[in-house]
Formats: C-alpha cells, structure tokens, sequence
C-alpha cells in the first residue's frame, strides 16, 4: 500500500511540475516544440558521431592487433 501511495504522488507531482512547465515557459507551444525537437536531435546527432568515431577506433585497434598475430 505505501508503495502505491509513493508512485501515486510521485506521478501527481510529474503531472503538476509538467503543467507548471508549459504555463510558465516564455515561449509559444510550436516554439517550444521546435526547440525541443532541434535540441534532441541535435543530442541524437553527437552520439551517433561518438559512436562512429569509437567505432573507427576500435576497428583500428582490432586491425593491428591482428596485424601482429
């Protein structure tokens, strides 16, 4: 029962903070929206180059040490 009493709070306090948010938010919704969205794949966008560059490491590290064998 605590536990139910915990996830519900926790959900109205996510509900309430989320509707404060978007009240308070200088911005209109459609720029909020398209900054949101140029931030995320913005995000998407560096990790996929992390990961390609550590790919290429990696890849190059595997080469020369079956170079040597």
């Amino acid at each position: 029962m605590r536990t139910m009493n915990f996830f519900a709070g926790f959900l109205s306090g996510a509900a309430l903070g989320a509707v404060a948010i978007l009240l308070t938010t200088p911005q209109s919704g459609t720029d909020l929206q398209a900054d949101v969205k140029s931030r995320f794949d913005s995000i998407i966008d560096e990790g996929r180059r992390a990961a390609a560059d550590r790919r290429a490491e990696l890849e190059d590290q595997f080469s020369n040490l079956t170079a040597t064998t």
